[in-house]
């Protein structure tokens, strides 16, 4: 009573100046209207909500729609579009859900479901399918709605010339979606054409206990990032979802659900609702759901959907929203007869009146075995209940939101028993009961086990609790049957299936990184094991000699080797330089069948350790070829948008435009041919332009062949001047775009210069491109040239192969291919050179300013000086005796900074008290004072393995030079373990003779 009281007078304080009658008004607001939602425990429904959206959707009117779950829908057609010979290929978009969905399960047509086929993504989707038995003649496309999703860049192309056009700017924002190609087949589309239904991994969903912001959570999920989310059945994460809602991505608005924030939500009975879910019962999950919600469906309903899911009950407790699951509870307390004041009267009814309630029940489930279709329950009929009743009482419940029988049949029970449950009591309390519970607790009271279904208090914090009779033995599972079994059609056995692959080996190389530099990798090889059920290989390994396990997998058993009968799959995740690595490897199925791993396996060498690139060389190069690539691919529309440009200019008050245009054309049948020139001159207060449009058209459209064919020149020529409001400015433009089209072949060049001069610098840009496409992958070779006033200038080139050969001597040409440089003679004045494989080599005569050499074989004889130590380094904390260290003289450095030095080292360590501890190893060149090398990492548990091989310069004076490795950091060996927290040492010094 204090608490309430108390914040009641504070805002009666803040509003009302400490009115009394404010001050008991509020009090009583604040402790009322704490109410648990179970009045609809026994409701019938008054709506089939399920996981099938069932019917073809069309047109405009049509409310949205989010997928909760793996479920089947039909989709709503937006867009069909027919083409080539004959109309041979038809095209559909159906978008299936609104939101970021998981992915595509499979399809559905003909009466019978189908198998998908991954094929390779060769635009913006997210994956792309055929379908088993019929070829090439289906793909689909398969977009999954997430934040920044592409256009189908096939339909646009297809359906370019067509009078309905998918357009370059459809990306269907928000929206999940498929992209289907057809093919004409009179074999294969003998039924007509086919109805599809998709089965989809729906919307991707926040999950609080994920999130590390969060109290309670621990993860990467956070609310205003759905990348961090992921696909889930628990049906108290769908509900939590559903509460906060689904926003559209461009007005912000909710379309799906409640649109509350996270404040009106009770996580903790959240919380407590999805690990409920989320518990293994008999090998599975307790609760799953899905359902597929429209934005005009009503939300009390939708809610009471998800809370049949889990057997639960919708919860308001002090305002927030929230759900019980269905489990038991720990009673918190026990209401004796000292709790109850005996002047206020009592009402408690230990039994329901017979018709109340229902002795027979049964229900449905959505099977997927029999193509998403309902199926029944085994129902529950109990005699003993009908005798007690004295006759028979039928409902039904069904749990068209559950597609597992078992967790179906789960549920059918657990209500049937909640509904046998019949005692109900209003019970006054002491404020020590009263302010100690709250709804949805269970208390024991009169020998019988109640679950609060609301709390009452008045404004005299006079407390009573309304009772439901509960008990564990509603969630026994105890005698609770399986549910039915749904047979489908059984697939032929085949008695030579794999239980993994064959022949399994791994070796370790290198790859080039995203940050250009050289990374060791591990690449795994295989027999090719011929089998389409096969969907995956999965690898696991180690390095040699410890127990943690990285994992990585290939998605194409078939693929990734250049050896005939064999595949492949190269990774570097995770992959440390200079130790040994085990492997080992398994499969992925579809569907799934037993399963075995390969024996581990040892690589025969060491990872290496190589790099080439500076830090940022790579990124920055192909940041800027990336940006020259997009300026030069917009060239083909730069016509059209300057052309709209100086329409805006003309638009503005006081212009003045002239506009000259010239068109002649001919036309022959279905072969025409035209040509335009346009110029345009505009001039205002703020700017002036002129732009000229120079087209040559030559186009057919041939009915006996089913092709089209362009061939097309334009040459835009672009001069403004304005005032963006910074200063003056000064642009011009000549672009010159050739284009050739052939059915799905199609061939470009562009030219283009563009000079911009403003009041604060200047820069001209150049670039020539030519790029060719058809059925398989796109092709592109282009040259840049860039300057910028102050100095920089640049000359950029992107292609497959570049040459250059002397006319003289075309046998010796300068090639670089693949990143590989090929030339017939060389003269370097500085060489870096981390690895080099030498043939036979016959030097007369070298001179070389700087040659730096990681991996050679160059004989050890080649080199001036060479000299190494070896010892232990470590801390000597416990027995007081100092520090060891190891030490290296080399008296004979003729010059400075000529020297590379090598360290190898490798040791067990522990933390410190349990605690995360940091060693470091440093060496020191003691006659410059200069720290040459450190390397430091952070150990977390006893006795963890590290060791490394690194190069470094020894930044050495002219003369006698000596170097000091010592640990600059860390603990030295515990007790009772003295060869721990120690680095075994060598310490090696080269240096050259010029």
């Amino acid at each position: 009573m204090p608490i309430f009281t108390a914040i009641a007078g504070a805002i009666s304080a803040a509003l009302f100046a400490g009115s009394a009658l404010a001050t008991t008004l509020i009090s009583g607001a604040l402790a009322f209207g704490a109410k648990l939602a179970f009045s609809y425990l026994n409701r019938p429904k008054q709506r089939k909500y399920s996981a099938v959206q069932g019917e073809i959707q069309y047109g405009a009117d049509v409310p949205v729609g989010a997928m909760f779950g793996t479920g089947m829908t039909k989709g709503h057609r937006i867009f069909y579009a027919k083409y080539g010979k004959g109309n041979k290929f038809n095209s559909d978009i159906y978008v299936l859900s609104n939101g970021w969905c998981d992915g595509l399960d499979g399809i559905y047509f003909y009466g019978e479901k189908k198998t998908l086929v991954p094929k390779p993504v060769t635009g913006n989707e997210t994956a792309c399918f055929g379908v088993d038995g019929f070829d090439d003649k289906i793909t689909i496309r398969f977009y999954d709605g997430r934040p920044g999703q592409g256009v189908d860049t096939k339909l646009v192309s297809v359906t370019n010339l067509l009078g309905r056009k998918w357009q370059a700017t459809s990306v269907c924002a928000g929206l999940c979606y498929v992209a289907i190609d057809r093919e004409y087949n009179a074999d294969k589309f003998e039924k007509g054409p086919p109805e599809f239904s998709f089965i989809l991994r729906g919307l991707r969903l926040y999950d609080p206990r994920k999130d590390s912001t969060v109290a309670g959570g621990s993860g990467s999920h956070r609310l205003d990032n759905p990348a961090t989310w992921e696909f889930s059945k628990n049906p108290a994460v769908q509900r939590l979802n559903y509460q906060i809602g689904l926003k559209g991505q461009v007005s912000g608005r909710t379309l799906i659900g409640e649109g509350k924030s996270m404040g009106q939500l009770d996580l903790s009975s959240y919380f407590a609702a999805m690990n409920v879910s989320d518990t293994i019962r008999k090998g599975k999950p307790t609760y799953q759901s899905a359902i597929y919600v429209q934005g005009d469906d009503d939300h009390t309903e939708i809610l009471k959907e998800f809370d049949d899911a889990m057997a639960g009950y919708g919860l308001n407790r002090r305002g927030l929203s929230g759900v019980i699951p269905g489990a038991p509870q720990i009673p918190v307390l026990d209401i004796a007869a000292a709790d109850i004041p005996i002047d206020r009267a009592q009402e408690v009814s230990k039994r329901k009146s017979a018709f109340e309630m229902y002795n027979m029940m049964s229900g449905q489930f959505t099977s997927p075995e029999s193509q998403w279709g309902a199926e029944s329950l085994k129902p529950i009929v109990v005699n003993a209940d009908i005798a007690a009743d004295g006759r028979r009482r039928q409902t039904s419940n069904d749990f068209l939101q559950v597609s597992d029988p078992d967790i179906g049949q789960y549920l059918l029970n657990i209500r049937y028993r909640q509904n046998r449950k019949g005692g109900q009591a209003t019970v006054p309390v002491s404020r020590r009961v009263g302010l100690k519970v709250q709804e949805g607790e269970w208390v024991t009271f009169d020998g019988k086990t109640w679950l609060i279904t609301e709390w009452r208090s008045d404004e005299s914090f006079l407390f009573t609790l309304v009772l439901s009779e509960t008990g564990a033995d509603i969630y026994s599972d105890g005698d609770i049957d399986p549910g039915p079994i749904i047979i489908p059609p059984s697939p032929p056995i085949n008695p030579s299936i794999l239980s993994t692959i064959q022949d399994f080996k791994v070796e370790v190389g290198v790859i080039n990184g995203e940050d250009g530099f050289e990374k060791p990798a591990l690449r795994f090889d295989w027999q090719a094991p011929d089998d389409p059920t096969i969907t995956e290989v999965r690898f696991s390994y180690r390095i040699t000699g410890t127990t943690v396990e990285f994992h990585d997998k290939s998605s194409e058993p078939e693929l990734g080797s250049d050896e005939p009968g064999r595949a492949g799959f190269i990774t570097s995740k995770d992959v440390q330089s200079g130790v040994f690595y085990d492997a080992q490897a398994t499969i992925t199925t579809v569907p799934d069948r037993f399963k075995t791993y390969t024996p581990w396996i040892t690589t025969t060498i060491k990872t290496s350790r190589e790099t080439v690139y500076m830090p940022g060389v790579v990124d920055g190069v192909l940041q800027r070829l990336n940006a020259k690539l997009d300026w030069i691919g917009k060239s083909i529309r730069f016509g059209d948008e300057e052309r709209q440009r100086l329409n805006d200019l003309v638009a503005e008050a006081g212009a003045q435009s002239f506009d000259d245009r010239k068109e002649i054309t001919a036309t022959v049948g279905a072969f025409s041919a035209s040509f335009s020139d346009q110029i345009t001159v505009v001039a205002s207060d703020t700017a002036a332009a002129v732009l000229q449009v120079v087209q040559l058209t030559a186009r057919v459209n041939d009915p006996s062949k089913g092709l089209d064919a362009l061939s097309q020149i334009t040459d835009t020529l672009s001069a403004t001047v304005y005032d963006p409001g910074t200063g003056l400015a000064a642009v011009t433009n000549r672009v010159n775009v050739t284009e050739a089209r052939v059915g799905n072949f199609y061939a470009n060049g562009i030219l283009r210069f563009e000079q911009v001069a403003t009041q604060a610098g200047a820069q001209s840009t150049a670039g020539l491109s030519v790029a060719a496409n058809g059925t398989g992958p796109a092709s592109q070779a282009a040259l840049f040239l860039s300057a910028i006033a102050g100095g920089t200038s640049e000359v950029g080139i992107t292609a497959d192969t570049f040459y250059v050969v002397q006319a003289g001597a075309k046998r010796r040409p300068f090639i670089i291919q693949g990143g590989v440089l090929f030339a017939d003679e060389l003269r370097v004045n500085k060489l870096v050179s981390l690895s080099a494989s030498l043939g036979a080599v016959d030097i007369s005569e070298a001179v070389i300013g700087n040659l730096i050499v990681g991996t050679s074989n160059l004989g050890i004889n080649s080199v001036t000086g060479f000299t190494t130590a070896s010892g232990t380094v470590n801390n000597d904390t416990i027995g007081g005796t100092g520090n060891h260290v190891v030490n290296l003289t080399a008296s004979d450095m003729l010059a400075p900074n000529r020297s590379l030095m090598q360290i190898q080292w490798s040791g067990s360590f522990s933390p410190f008290a349990g605690g995360a501890t940091t060693y470091e190893i440093s060496v020191i060149n003691t006659t410059t004072g200069v720290t040459v090398y450190s390397k430091a990492f952070v150990i977390n548990n006893p006795n963890t393995p590290m060791a490394a091989i690194d190069f470094f310069f020894g930044q050495n004076s002219a003369g006698s030079n000596t170097f000091q490795a010592k640990m600059t950091q860390g603990l030295g060996p515990l007790p009772g373990n003295p060869n721990t927290n120690i680095f075994n040492v060598t310490l090696t010094a080269l240096w050259w003779k010029r």
